[in-house]
């Protein structure tokens, strides 16, 4: 059946909308489980759901000064996605930092390094991903880059790049593959909505999906038979 979703049309902020609406887990496995940041993550802001381009921020180790750089180019609706040669449990931000980023528009940060001054983030409202919370302290004298590509949890991120964040962690889906992927989550989505309604009404998947069967009929083997 043709699909009848059309994102190719839709205004950048509406798709930004519906990916962070189908959430990370749908976007990854629907996008044939490419582009996981598979690190561990956790959102300041509990219940937080975002996608946006990322503007890529490649830091000094346990260096913040291109942070600093970043915040001052980054545009309304970006996710800053912080990141150093060695991912260490130092802070690239606090709450100076953040106040500024979210005058600036950014829509979140993810930081694959450490956090700080969290209570303060939170107050702010600022949806943060981090991968620790430390008060150690960046230096501020070593220049990187912004806006050049990072490997994060062995994603290759391009600036651009739409990056999706909630709960249960983060996705980055290359800027070719956008209209593809939104797609293929809208579908996967409808599939599970449909199958949702049949396990309400009591089917089982161990069913469904001729597991049973195929148990029974190997419990039935002789035991030197059995895989």
């Amino acid at each position: 059946m043709e699909n009848s979703h059309t994102p190719n049309t839709q205004p950048a902020s509406e798709i930004c909308s519906e990916l962070a609406d189908l959430g990370v887990a749908t976007v990854y496995e629907a996008s044939g489980r490419q582009g996981l940041i598979d690190i561990p993550l956790t959102p300041l802001i509990p219940g937080s759901r975002i996608a946006g381009p990322a503007r890529t921020v490649s830091c000094g180790q346990g260096d913040n000064r291109t942070v600093h750089e970043a915040v001052a180019s980054v545009l309304p609706g970006e996710v800053l996605v912080l990141t150093m040669p060695d991912p260490a449990p130092v802070a690239l931000i606090g709450d100076l930092l953040v106040t500024q980023a979210k005058k600036q528009g950014a829509a979140a940060m993810l930081v694959d390094a450490a956090v700080r001054d969290v209570e303060e983030l939170q107050a702010l409202g600022l949806p943060v991903w981090t991968r620790w919370t430390r008060a150690r302290g960046a230096t501020k004298t070593q220049r990187g880059e912004v806006n050049a590509p990072v490997v994060i949890g062995g994603t290759r991120i391009e600036p651009g790049d739409l990056v999706i964040l909630d709960t249960d962690g983060a996705v980055a889906v290359a800027e070719s593959r956008v209209s593809e992927v939104l797609n293929a989550s809208l579908a996967r989505r409808d599939k599970e909505e449909a199958l949702r309604r049949r396990y309400e009404t009591g089917v089982l998947s161990y069913d469904m999906y001729g597991m049973r069967q195929e148990d029974q009929a190997a419990d039935t083997l002789p035991a030197g038979a059995r895989a």
